[in-house]
């Protein structure tokens, strides 16, 4: 699964990326191409089980993040760039300007978050609305037309909402319908978070101008909102964990924004973890949400999912709360599931297998 961190130039982007990489690739950063890096997905409950079992390797979840290059409407190349990218990503997180900053050259008239969040979208609308209506008029040239009726038809709803400036998120579709645009790579169908990036004063008055104006046209359109500043994260960033508490405190946050979009996006993605432990390694896995427990076992493994036996479950919340597997397995809480459970987020799971 990709995240593409998308938003006009000069922004914060490339901070924001970098702080969710831990600076994977800051020296590959630069020349207006795509940055690809893996994120770590900061998750307390790796940290407590890593505490508990004291393994030789702590691994946690990763996700893929993309830096794609800033949008310039008006510019032919910057946009097909961007677009190219967008379309290879699962999901968006789209970077808005709110500090104002003379050191950094504002893109643009002045600092107008909404606008910056239409421009972006329409850009992205633009691009759904040219490939529909270029398939329509395939379709209507086709001989067999009669036979593509019901794709015609969903294609003409979708235009519809494109054409009332509305997102192809905002239409409901049942899975049949779904199952017809499964080759389409629509780009206003992707999950978005927005992230507003503030200045270390905003963050201090938890207000900025017009901030009631953007929440609510947010709020309206469905679009989930993180407020931030790149530049406290990036402070935060060079701590130590005692240090990064006492700052947090200070500064009147409860958590670390970069940590915030992390755990938000993977959510966004319909991803979650479950986990494996021992003296060797603890370790999270991905993957979908209402993935069942084979198809789980062969991400630790395809021998493990083809020879799948039983899986050993035990929640994580009960394992916190009594403090040791002992203690979970007198209570009766230690499980045996099959191949077709639906592994759930937190789980700590064993597998049985024979090949």
């Amino acid at each position: 699964m990709q995240l593409g961190i998308i938003g006009m130039p000069m922004v914060g982007k490339t901070t924001i990326f970098e702080l969710l990489t831990e600076g994977a690739s800051k020296a590959h950063a630069g020349g207006g191409k795509a940055n690809t890096a893996m994120a770590r997905i900061p998750d307390e409950r790796i940290d407590y089980l890593s505490k508990m079992y004291k393994p030789k390797k702590t691994t946690y979840a990763q996700m893929e993040v993309v830096d794609i290059p800033g949008l310039s409407p008006g510019a032919e190349r910057s946009s097909s760039v961007f677009l190219d990218n967008v379309r290879r990503a699962d999901a968006l997180l789209m970077v808005i300007r709110v500090f104002d900053n003379p050191s950094v050259p504002i893109f643009g008239d002045s600092i107008n978050p909404i606008k910056s969040i239409e421009t972006i979208n329409y850009e992205l609308l633009l691009s759904d609305l040219d490939l529909i209506e270029r398939r329509i008029e395939r379709i209507n040239g086709n001989k067999k037309k009669n036979q593509m009726q019901e794709e015609l038809e969903v294609l003409e709803r979708l235009q519809a909402a494109l054409e009332d400036e509305k997102p192809l998120s905002s239409v409901e579709l049942n899975d049949k319908q779904k199952e017809l645009l499964l080759s389409y790579q629509f780009l206003t169908i992707k999950p978005v978070l927005v992230c507003l990036n503030m200045s270390e004063e905003h963050m201090h008055s938890h207000d900025f101008p017009q901030r009631d104006e953007v929440l609510s046209y947010c709020k309206q359109r469905n679009l989930p909102v993180i407020e931030m500043s790149a530049a406290i994260e990036r402070e935060i960033a060079e701590l130590d964990e005692e240090e990064k508490q006492l700052f947090l405190e200070d500064m009147n946050i409860d958590e670390a924004g970069i940590i915030k979009i992390s755990r938000s996006m993977y959510e966004r993605l319909g991803l979650i973890s479950f986990f494996t432990v021992g003296e060797d390694e603890v370790k999270a896995w991905t993957v979908e949400k209402g993935a069942i427990a084979r198809r789980a076992a062969g991400k630790i493994h395809s021998d493990i999912e083809r020879g799948f036996i039983r899986a050993e479950v035990v929640e994580y919340k009960d394992l916190k709360e009594l403090g040791s597997m002992t203690a979970v397995k007198e209570k009766g809480l230690f499980r045996l599931e099959g191949k077709e459970y639906t592994v759930k987020d937190g789980d700590i799971v064993h597998f049985r297998f024979n090949v």
